[in-house]
């Protein structure tokens, strides 16, 4: 049975003595004393470890199951979901007017990191929900508001987001599902919608199911879309449950990893649905959910590597087999752990290099978000849009590539179900597909965000990290090791995106061949960033004289490995991207 346990120790080093979040002028940040995110943390690791984890291959295990049109969830989801509605964690950082608590996105993110990797497939109900909760808040009407808002926040009802289609995923210019309007302001909905997660389930007493249609004579192609509330049981205006809405699950799909979560193929045959916001303004609406929906994803891939590389660190340190070549380390056994083996600790550091450094990647995106949201930062917004396809496709195919690894310390009990590892590799596969896939984010990365405001956002960001490396050049003991390979690394990064703007105008593929090798070029100088600002913070923790010296020194030696072993990638990705579209194009299509 794989376990959990809640990083807190180093969660508290990234938001107070990296980020410093006590210390920033954000609109709710004075109130982050570590006193104050401590104990939230710790009593969010609580329920993690001692609620979530223990459900998780139960949910693996024992998956959903539709029964007369209701989707029955597993065994123990429905007391942990009600302790999660209880304890207020589903409102954390939701608006006070509607019933959250109002904390800061930065603390939310901290504490979701560590449900979902207790169990990220039951932490997609709620998960889904604050993202529809998000969308009508911020584009919905004051009646809207009043109706949804308050039973979002508290869980009472959950949410979805409804826009694939059987023949379209991506090109949601394609979709076809109809909105007739009625004679009273509401509209029938009918069509059919697939991979709808959290689609239909017993958890909550309502489902708020947001669904993306067509008002007949509305434009082609996406700036025809409309956005509407489509509720499972119709809400009377007392606020009420009414008669059940002509919305069903039609089937459960049956996938590779999530088991836990109900993802559904949901039917609308004249279903009643209210529209959000404008006509053919549907899209706009969708993309707050959408945005935020990806940056949580992003999240899932970081979730899943953090448990995968704890459970496989405890069994390196167990499993005895074969001697370290240099002489036996454990002399009274009849074996060393093999973590006294060199290819050991070689992936065990590629793991703990990257969650740590994704963490602080991460949470430093929340308080951009933060910034944005709480104080209208303009500059931030700009930014964290820029990163948002960062956060997802990188997090994600390196959250992947971790919990590979991770297994892979397992050898052949890797492979077996009661270790756990397959599950953590199998859930952690969807979060580089949907939300837009990777190679989607990639595409938006370089097709739209580079381009964004003239450039400036990247400009900006450019100059970030140079007036960073210039303030600390003077620390003689974090040059070589982390200031140096970042300015490196920044440069190819800035070599990449002249080669873009030099070719793509001449021919778009020599961008688009190359977009995935820059986003994962982009998403090692992030870390490179964070590694570099977590080092500084470590060297003053030293210098300042600390009773937690080894977990400073271990910091630093983390760090220098990810700066020397990982971060020189990018000078790989950078000769990928100049060798052109020509070796990506070049073999006609009948020839593959």
């Amino acid at each position: 049975m794989p376990s959990y346990t809640p990083p807190l120790r180093d969660m508290k080093f990234v938001l107070h003595e990296v980020l410093k979040v006590q210390d920033g002028d954000i609109p709710g940040y004075a109130e982050l004393s570590e006193d104050f995110t401590g104990a939230v943390l710790e009593e969010a690791g609580k329920i993690a470890s001692e609620v979530l984890a223990p459900l998780n291959q139960i949910g693996d295990r024992e998956g959903c199951r539709l029964e007369n049109g209701v989707v029955r969830t597993p065994t123990g989801f429905q007391e942990a979901f009600d302790t999660l509605r209880e304890g207020g964690w589903t409102g954390l950082d939701c608006a006070e007017e509607w019933g959250g608590q109002n904390m800061p996105h930065v603390l939310g993110t901290a504490v979701g990191e560590m449900f979902v990797a207790a169990n990220l497939a039951f932490m997609m109900y709620p998960g889904l929900t604050h993202g529809a909760y998000s969308a009508i808040s911020r584009h919905g009407s004051e009646q809207q508001k009043q109706t949804y808002l308050p039973k979002l926040v508290s869980c009472e009802w959950t949410g979805t987001m409804n826009l694939t289609e059987p023949h379209c995923g991506t090109d949601l210019g394609l979709l076809r599902t109809r909105a007739e309007p009625q004679g009273d302001g509401s509209y029938r909905i009918t069509g059919q919608k697939i991979f709808i997660s959290a689609g239909e389930h017993e958890l909550a007493s309502n489902i708020i199911h947001l669904v993306l249609a067509r008002i007949p004579g509305a434009p082609p192609g996406t700036k025809g879309i409309s956005l509407f509330i489509v509720p499972k049981f119709l809400v009377n205006e007392d606020g009420s449950l009414g008669a059940r809405n002509a919305v069903t699950c039609g089937k459960i799909e049956e996938k590779m990893g999530i088991h836990g979560n109900s993802t559904c193929v949901m039917n609308y045959d004249g279903a009643t649905g209210y529209l959000v916001g404008e006509e053919n303004k549907g899209l706009r609406a969708m993309f707050t959910m959408m945005n935020e929906a990806r940056l949580g994803v992003g999240l899932q891939g970081l979730a899943q590597a953090v448990v995968a590389y704890e459970n496989a660190l405890a069994y390196a340190r167990e499993r005895l087999q074969g001697r370290d070549v240099t002489g036996p380390k454990n002399p009274d056994g009849p074996a060393d752990p093999i973590i006294v083996h060199p290819d050991i600790r070689r992936t065990l550091m590629d793991q703990k290099s990257f969650v740590e450094g994704a963490r602080m990647f991460a949470l430093w995106g929340a308080t951009l978000i933060d910034a944005d949201v709480r104080a209208g930062d303009e500059d931030a917004a700009d930014l964290i849009a820029l990163l948002i396809p960062v956060v997802k496709a990188f997090l994600t195919d390196k959250g992947f590539e971790m919990c590979i690894a991770a297994q892979q310390v397992f050898g052949g009990h890797g492979y077996i179900e009661e270790w756990g590892m397959s599950q953590f590799a199998r859930d952690a596969r969807i979060a580089m597909i949907y939300e837009g896939a990777n190679g989607i984010q990639a595409l938006d990365l370089v097709g739209r965000k580079l381009a964004a405001k003239g450039g400036k956002p990247l400009m900006g960001l450019f100059e970030t990290i140079k007036g960073f490396i210039k303030d600390h050049e003077g620390r003689e003991g974090l040059k070589a090791d982390f200031l140096d390979p970042l300015k490196r690394a920044s440069k190819e990064l800035q070599e990449a995106t002249m080669y873009f703007m030099a070719e793509g105008m001449k021919n778009p593929h020599a961008a688009l061949a190359g977009s995935t090798d820059y986003l994962h070029l982009f998403g090692h100088v992030c870390l490179g960033y964070a590694w570099t600002r977590m080092a500084i913070a470590a060297e003053d923790a030293l210098a300042a004289g600390t009773p937690d010296e080894d977990f400073y020194r271990a910091k630093l030696t983390t760090g220098r490995y990810y700066m020397r072993r990982c971060l020189p990638e990018t000078a790989l990705r950078l000769e990928r991207i100049k060798s052109g579209p020509e070796p990506v194009m070049a073999l006609d299509a009948a020839n593959f």
